[in-house]
């Protein structure tokens, strides 16, 4: 089981990777002062990703705990 423990640390680090890259887009197109609609078109094209991000680490973290309880 510890290569369960291993295989969801690293998909959850995915998930953490993908999170941090979709705060650093948003955080950019706030920066570069885009109009209101220009804005909400950014983040609306992050959203999928940041969904995605968010269901890898906590898939990564049941991975762990599932890892833990089993061994």
């Amino acid at each position: 089981m510890e290569i369960l423990i291993w295989l969801g640390a690293a998909v959850s680090l995915a998930g953490m990777v993908g999170l941090i890259w979709c705060i650093m887009t948003v955080w950019k197109a706030r920066k570069a002062g885009l109009s209101d609609d220009a804005l909400r078109q950014a983040v609306q094209k992050v959203v999928p990703v940041n969904t995605a991000a968010l269901f890898l680490s906590v898939i990564g973290l049941m991975m762990v705990v599932i890892g833990i309880l089993l061994s």
